[in-house]
């Protein structure tokens, strides 16, 4: 486990609006060998305003890793990218697209945008499940994360 965080679990932060993923996600995270803290963002802007702290996110803790969407309401996922990206504060957050699209042009664009990763999320539920282990597994194990 990471040294720089003491042990304590590991916050991601989750924008999805779908309840399904969302739940299954969930499932998956809560099986891992890592204590983790899950927040859920439904959409574009209240994932800015989680990472931001404003309104009813004030006391938000910053996550160690953002598990982001594309398609998203309200603001989409490559202009969360863009934002969290393009914002000092925030820019060394590790972003992983996990997203239905398996267009070229939308992975090019994650990555120009600085994303850290992209998964494409399988329909087939099991496999659903293989993918957010995988990615909790390299993530939240495996990687050095920046410190807070």
């Amino acid at each position: 486990m990471n040294g720089h965080r003491g042990g304590r679990p590991v916050r991601i932060l989750l924008v999805e609006d779908n309840p399904g993923d969302v739940r299954l996600t969930r499932e998956a995270l809560r099986e891992a060998k890592v204590r983790n803290e899950m927040s859920v963002a439904m959409d574009g802007e209240e994932a800015i305003a989680f990472l931001r702290r404003e309104g009813k996110f004030e006391g938000a803790l910053r996550p160690d890793v953002v598990m982001l969407d594309l398609n998203l309401p309200k603001k989409s996922g490559l202009e969360v990218l863009k934002e969290v990206k393009s914002d000092k504060e925030l820019m060394r957050i590790p972003i992983v697209v996990v997203t239905s699209s398996e267009a070229e042009l939308d992975i090019v664009k994650s990555y120009n945008l600085h994303a850290n990763c992209f998964v494409t999320k399988p329909v087939d539920l099991s496999k659903f499940l293989e993918v957010v282990k995988a990615v909790e597994n390299f993530w939240l194990t495996i990687v050095q994360l920046p410190p807070e």
